[in-house]
């Protein structure tokens, strides 16, 4: 199973950015699929997760509706859509995919990540 985030880059306080996650080695909609960050000095944090069904999304408290998952089944590809960016949202980014990346937050096989960094 392999996963790989891209779509990151340099933007402005504000600005949306979207980012994808392709997931080969399995149907992407066997298994959920989480997104998460790891932003410089701090934890790895969940963002959050869309189930396999394409429909059930599940979000960290803090996120307040600036970023949405999706995903196309017909493409493997998994989104995280990200608007009204600031400079805290700076981190890299990862995918991840498990049997309990939804019940447990955990990700048994991960992306390699992607730089997003917002300036103010």
């Amino acid at each position: 199973v392999q996963l790989q985030a891209s779509g990151g880059g340099l933007v402005q306080a504000g600005d949306s950015l979207r980012l994808t996650c392709a997931v080969s080695g399995l149907t992407s909609r066997d298994c959920g699929v989480g997104w998460y960050r790891r932003r410089p000095g701090k934890e790895r944090e969940w963002i959050g997760a869309i189930h396999g069904n394409g429909i059930n999304t599940y979000y960290a408290d803090y996120i307040q509706d600036r970023f949405t998952i999706s995903r196309d089944n017909a493409k493997n590809t998994v989104y995280l859509q990200m608007n009204s960016l600031k400079p805290d949202d700076t981190a890299v980014y990862y995918c991840a995919t498990g049997n309990n990346i939804i019940s447990r937050r955990r990700g048994d096989f991960w992306g390699q990540g992607t730089q997003v960094t917002v300036s103010s």
